[in-house]
């Protein structure tokens, strides 16, 4: 079914209820709201438990039970609320049809050529829809005003999230919300301290320091430090995460070497966090991040030369870059500013998939 759509040029898609969620509902005081346990409870018959024909036809008769016990029809009303409830009109149908379900940025026109939003989406096709089909004002002033749509296919998201970063800021587009602040907010920064050791810190993002990568927020950037943490074995003391003095949690459970009490030496332990400074930063470093192309024998280059950004290219899968400067004759010169230095860190920390060369190794 998912090929039948995708051939025809659509995501297929489905809405999904929660049958546990609408139990505790509906059937609330229950010791248990797991499938099995439930069903026992209700009296619902479940023969080959854990094998797929039984659980479906166990779940089928709880759907029922619970169909009948809403009387405020509240699944029903749900269900229609999800249905799009925006007929598109003729002008819309018939631009949608010209758009693909490619990776890319859109731009959508008002009858002057003007340009009144820009967007960026792994399937170009079904975010332009979400556009026309949408009930919410800024949707329906757009629905009223587009007169065309154009597009730019970038191959991958990373790519798609720099061209939107740029182009709206270059074009201001009426119905997209002003860049006057910056995309990340918080900042992972280094320090040494009087012992030789180097520190680890979660900071707000300031623009005049030089930090070690950038997150969206205090969640992300929590989340990635812990991850660190426990990966390369850093103490919790030295990277912010624990308080107070002494030695910390991890350090008792064999985690930690022991740098927050002097177990282990300020050598050997900013070794590891050397390690991690050349996994997550760029800055000084000139390297190619290599991704999908826009077609099936292509592949795109991202150039990053003196920890700068310098732009996007393409390339045929028969072609070798194996001299610099063949690799910037294809590339096609971007803006390098802190959001797409910030882009550029989030992606590759979220993308192992990538290919990553270091120009030193490309002569």
């Amino acid at each position: 079914l998912r090929t039948e759509f995708k051939r025809l040029g659509f995501e297929f898609e489905r809405e999904s209820l929660c049958t546990v969620e609408l139990s505790k509902k509906l059937i609330p005081g229950q010791n248990s709201y797991s499938l099995g346990k439930l069903v026992r409870a209700l009296g619902i018959p479940l023969s080959d438990r854990h094998r797929a024909n039984g659980d479906a036809q166990a779940t089928v008769k709880l759907f029922k039970m619970l169909l009948a016990k809403d009387t405020g029809k509240e699944i029903l009303k749900s269900s229609v609320r999800n249905a799009p409830k925006n007929q598109m009109d003729t002008k819309l149908i018939r631009l949608l049809e010209e758009v693909p379900s490619i990776t890319g940025v859109y731009y959508l026109h008002d009858a002057d050529g003007e340009i009144i939003y820009i967007g960026k989406s792994r399937n170009i096709k079904k975010r332009v829809n979400q556009h026309f089909t949408s009930e919410n004002r800024k949707s329906r002033e757009i629905q009223k005003e587009v007169a065309s749509v154009s597009y730019e296919a970038t191959g991958n998201e990373l790519n798609a999230l720099l061209k939107e970063n740029e182009e709206i800021k270059r074009n201001k587009p009426k119905y997209n919300k002003a860049l006057t602040r910056t995309i990340f907010s918080y900042a992972l920064y280094q320090s040494t301290d009087a012992d030789g050791y180097v520190h680890l810190k979660i900071g707000k993002a300031d623009g005049r320091k030089k930090n070690v990568t950038t997150f969206t927020n205090l969640q992300q950037a929590k989340a990635m430090l812990e991850s660190i943490v426990e990966e390369y074995n850093l103490c919790q003391r030295l990277t912010g995460l624990h308080s107070g003095s002494g030695s910390c949690f991890n350090h008792s459970i064999r985690e930690c070497k022991g740098a927050c009490v002097g177990e282990e030496s300020a050598e050997e332990y900013n070794a590891r966090v050397l390690e991690v400074l050349e996994k997550y930063s760029y800055e000084n470093k000139n390297m190619l991040v290599i991704d999908r192309g826009r077609d099936v024998d292509e592949k795109s280059a991202l150039l990053v030369e003196e920890g700068k950004f310098k732009g996007i290219g393409y390339f045929n899968l028969n072609h070798q870059l194996n001299n610099v400067d063949i690799i910037r004759s294809i590339i096609t010169p971007m803006e390098s500013d802190r959001d797409a230095q910030h882009i550029i860190q989030n992606y590759l920390r979220k993308n192992n998939r990538v290919k990553i060369i270091k120009l030193d190794t490309v002569e």
